[in-house]
């Protein structure tokens, strides 16, 4: 095991799109330690099972704590919403009564509803995310009133991960998925980026998007939502390390993984092996 700061905060993606929110993070809590993981051998999460996902994250996360980590962060759309809700149920009271694993999709359906004018909100993401339907579930349990609808965008992660985000080709597939959300409601008036990957298509999103919709990415709000996290669990900030320290690890090749992480992180990433 590689030399580790004490008690990093532990953020967990399939691949590099948690990057994306680890970056808002750490422009928003400067200062702490941080411990990424990318499970590439085994990405993309977004088309795999329930059980499949479930064994995956799981596993990535009983790895982290094992590297220190008193917090996780998923900050992946599709183990937060196929695995979350048993890992926090089931598992941690057994393996970690005292460490925290936190998800995306609660934050940002926390805020949907201070956005929506209209209370007609859409959702894309992988077909894992929107299959489960933790969208609309965890939207309807805080704003009731509000009707959701949601598409399923399996060609966007890929596009992101061969760095054909200039292409014709994304183009297309944005345009084609965008009209597809907004044909089965007109009155849609707020987009969730519900996958860390669509940051990266921002600029081919607002190419086809009406005027008057506005898009939610998550970056920002998962790192608003664990600063208030913090504020409100002392005891958790505490544990957590303050070097300012950032590590990286993959499952898979460090070259591969660095060239693209550069890419999500916006700054050079050296990464670490790391063997399940």
């Amino acid at each position: 095991m590689p030399d580790l700061t004490k008690n990093p905060i532990g953020i967990f993606d399939s691949g590099y799109g948690g990057l994306t929110v680890l970056k808002a993070i750490a422009e928003e809590l400067p200062g702490y330690d941080y411990l990424y993981l990318g499970d590439n051998a085994r990405a993309p999460y977004g088309n795999r099972s329930f059980e499949t996902v479930y064994e995956y994250t799981l596993e990535c996360v009983q790895q982290l704590f094992s590297m220190g980590c008193e917090l996780v962060i998923l900050a992946c759309n599709t183990a937060s919403a196929k695995a979350l809700r048993n890992i926090q149920q089931k598992d941690l009271p057994l393996i970690a009564p005292h460490k925290r694993v936190l998800g995306v999709i609660r934050p940002t359906t926390e805020i949907v509803g201070k956005y929506s004018k209209t209370g007609h909100v859409g959702v894309l993401g992988t077909t894992g995310t929107i299959t489960s339907n933790s969208y609309p579930i965890e939207i309807a349990k805080l704003f009731p009133q509000l009707t959701v609808h949601q598409e399923a965008c399996p060609m966007w992660v890929p596009l992101v991960e061969n760095y054909e985000m200039a292409t014709a080709g994304a183009d297309y597939f944005v345009e084609k998925n965008l009209n597809s959300l907004l044909t089965k409601d007109k009155n849609i008036d707020t987009i969730i980026l519900g996958c860390t990957h669509y940051p990266l298509l921002i600029q081919n999103i607002k190419k086809f998007l009406p005027e008057g919709i506005t898009l939610l990415s998550q970056g920002d709000i998962v790192a608003h939502s664990l600063t208030d996290y913090l504020k409100r669990h002392p005891e958790m900030e505490q544990k957590c390390s303050k070097g300012g320290k950032f590590q990286f690890f993959t499952t898979d090749s460090t070259e591969n993984f660095d060239a693209a992480a550069s890419l999500f992180f916006g700054a050079e990433v050296k990464s670490k092996h790391l063997a399940l």
